[in-house]
């Protein structure tokens, strides 16, 4: 890494022994178990069941949970400086790693009762099991208030029964448990979304397709069919009403994940056109030499580093945050909008310095080039990111 490592910034949060050992530690695993594999996978598309359950051996699922609860123990810091080194060697893993920290295990931690800890949070951070977090439906997206899907409470009190269709549910074929946002009170909008805790083995919940996509492909994604499901009371995380509430706090850790993520992507793009420029020779010179690839490295690694000092500035928010309750959202939303523009410039950048060879499946370019476009997408596009910012800004609710 050398140079790309700096972390010498009055930004930074304060880095102790312990981070810096995970942080070599998840390097190397990251480099020896995942990056070997990582075109196999993106290849065929499979879940990467074995290295996703290593990575729970590890404590990678659940770095921010307590011990007592399955985790690591660890912070904030830890999980993104995680999530960057796993990134740097596949995106699909980072993702499946994502949702389990930041979606699932911290809204559980957030919301969760001690019953519910015990049942859907323990062995999912300890890596025995696998969570996902479904909001998205079809025709539901950023405006949440729209979505179709109905929770209906039975006669006798007991149950919810629930109907619907969601969409885009990342680890949704493989999931064991989920949460899930759905209607109580439709009249309401936004106010009667509750989320609930849901047994993926209980009938009543169908696997739909799984979705053929652009990138991450090992991230395994799909529809989920929701016909008289039937979940008890007691699975209710929050309040009844609370779920979208619930879902926005949940998405500003989300966020930070994100902006690790794309941030890996980034200096793994960077990194392979640094040693191309060094090596490839044209006109009788390495193109190093040349003064337009040097403006591309400088604007590659200038990027780089202020997308890790804004991620950085989140982390330091959202510690913050833990200690007055409050919200670290527009720095989260800063972080995940300038970090995901900077993986795809990256990407494209370092692409265009290998040239046709770039282009070419025998390199990992043209992989890090499609893994980086959906950082701009999913836990909030890049125009709600904006938007977020800009009503922050203005004062606006």
């Amino acid at each position: 890494m050398g140079a790309v490592d700096q972390r010498d910034s009055a930004l930074t949060p304060s880095f102790t022994p312990e981070h810096e050992a995970l942080q070599s530690l998840v390097r190397r695993f990251a480099q020896e178990k995942i990056k070997p594999i990582a075109e196999q996978f993106d290849e065929s598309g499979e879940f990467p069941l074995e290295t996703i359950r290593e990575m729970g051996r590890l404590g990678l699922m659940g770095i921010e949970v307590p011990e007592e609860y399955g985790g690591a123990g660890m912070d904030t810091l830890a999980y993104v400086l995680t999530m960057i080194e796993v990134a740097k060697a596949d995106a699909s893993h980072s993702t499946i790693l994502s949702v389990n920290n930041s979606l699932y295990c911290h809204a559980l931690m957030a919301f969760g009762t001690e019953e519910q800890k015990q049942q859907f949070l323990v062995p999912v951070a300890s890596g025995e099991k696998i969570g996902a977090y479904s909001l998205t439906e079809p025709m539901s997206g950023s405006d949440a208030a729209t979505m179709s899907s109905r929770a209906v409470l039975s006669d006798d009190g007991t149950h919810y029964v629930i109907n619907g269709r969601k969409s885009w549910v990342t680890s949704g074929p493989v999931a064991d448990v989920m949460i899930l946002f759905t209607m109580t009170e439709p009249e309401r909008g936004n106010k009667g979304i509750t989320a609930f805790l849901i047994d993926a083995s209980q009938p009543g919940l169908k696997r739909g397709k799984k979705e053929p996509k652009l990138g991450i492909r090992a991230s395994a994604t799909s529809e989920i069919l929701y016909e008289d499901y039937r979940v008890p009371v007691a699975n209710v995380l929050g309040k009844v009403g609370e779920g979208f509430r619930i879902a926005m706090q949940v998405l500003d850790a989300g966020r930070i994940g994100i902006a690790s993520q794309a941030l890996g992507i980034a200096e793994a793009a960077y990194e392979a056109a640094l040693e191309y420029a060094r090596i490839r020779r044209a006109f009788g010179s390495p193109i190093g030499q040349f003064q337009m690839i040097q403006q591309k490295i400088a604007d590659m690694r200038t990027r780089i580093e202020a997308s890790r000092q804004l991620i950085y500035h989140a982390v330091l928010a959202k510690a913050r945050a833990k200690q007055t309750g409050g919200r670290y959202t527009t720095e989260a939303s800063m972080a995940k909008l300038f970090a995901s523009e900077t993986a795809a410039f990256v990407t494209d950048e370092a692409l265009q310095i290998h040239g046709g060879m770039g282009y070419s499946k025998e390199l990992p370019l043209e992989r890090y080039y499609r893994d980086a476009r959906i950082t701009r997408i999913y836990e909030g596009t890049s125009e709600i990111q904006r938007m977020v910012i800009a009503r922050s800004e203005l004062g606006l609710r």
